[in-house]
């Protein structure tokens, strides 16, 4: 197929082809929380598809006081679980704008997060949430051996995690971001962790994308050559290994991992494997996700730009 006009727009919503997601989404956007229960519940024991579906909906959630109303007429773990997302949602969002009430919303944020973890003790996602909080509490736990930058960070809460959930994706992403600079982390102490996450997990597990993740994160266009960066044999031996041994997986997914697709795309697309990238830029079909995209540009232009070089059709003006 030759790059053309394109069947449609690309679709940014965070639920992607999880219809079900998508209609309790437009449930809560009308003041209705009883297609968030019905999505959540049926998550007890698939703990990648909860965590997707909580922070997705949280993200709805945020604005309004339905979060709050669920946990008090329906008390549960999923409405518990619902309303530590929201409320983690808004104090993270609060420290980006640098909100004077970040103290309050912190506190009623953890206090949040460890309801939901008591009403479900096997359940690593409250944990999850909980880890995106350490990067405002700065925890200086000991970094286990292994580690050449010896880092210090949340590795407790993080431990918890792993305990009831091995290859918990999020929690793996969240405790990683804690390292990057711009939560007060180095380049070196992330370079460091997303080494050891990946090193650690099994070859076919998205969180081998990692140092993709890591590398996008220090990307400096100021630098020279730094458009070459993916060219180099370890970043492009790390795209191809998750393509051989990750992509094959996603078949069995219930929804479509769009973030993870995207980080895998973009690097092989950036090292010239042409032939690679377009079968992930096929599977990920009209579903986009602004990152990594937006740290290029423009993600619709960078993202068409990228169907292009593969020989992609690409939607009318991008």
């Amino acid at each position: 197929m030759t790059a053309g006009s394109f069947e449609g727009q690309y679709v940014w919503h965070p639920a992607a082809d999880d219809r079900e997601l998508a209609r309790a989404c437009t449930d809560l956007q009308a003041g209705r929380y009883f297609g968030a229960h019905s999505v959540l519940k049926e998550t007890h024991g698939d703990f990648g598809l909860r965590a997707h579906r909580s922070l997705v909906l949280a993200s709805v959630a945020a604005d309004s006081d339905l979060a709050e109303r669920w946990l008090e007429e329906e008390p549960g773990p999923d409405a518990a679980l619902l309303w530590a997302r929201v409320a983690v949602f808004r104090t993270l969002r609060a420290a980006q704008s640098h909100d004077r009430r970040i103290g309050a919303l912190g506190r009623i944020a953890l206090a949040a997060c460890d309801r939901a973890a008591d009403l479900a003790p096997k359940d690593p996602t409250p944990w999850a949430a909980r880890l995106s909080l350490a990067r405002l509490q700065r925890p200086r736990d000991r970094a286990p051996q292994g580690l050449l930058t010896e880092p210090r960070g949340p590795w407790a809460q993080f431990e918890h995690v792993t305990r009831l959930d091995p290859w918990h994706r999020e929690a793996h992403h969240q405790f990683l971001a804690f390292f990057f600079t711009r939560h007060g982390g180095t380049a070196n102490a992330a370079w460091d962790v997303a080494a050891y996450l990946s090193q650690r997990a099994p070859a076919s597990s998205p969180l081998r994308l990692l140092p993709l993740v890591t590398l996008v994160e220090g990307h400096n266009p100021a630098h020279l050559l730094a458009e070459h960066t993916w060219d180099q044999p370890q970043w492009k031996a790390t795209a191809l290994g998750a393509y051989r041994n990750w992509l094959p997986q996603v078949a069995g997914y219930r929804f479509t991992p769009v973030l993870d697709l995207a980080y895998l795309a973009h690097a092989l697309h950036m090292a010239q494997c042409v032939f690679e990238a377009r079968a992930v830029l096929t599977a990920m079909g009209p579903y986009a996700s602004r990152m990594p995209w937006s740290v290029f540009g423009d993600p619709g232009e960078q993202l068409s730009r990228a169907r292009r070089a593969c020989g992609l059709p690409v939607p009318h003006g991008t």
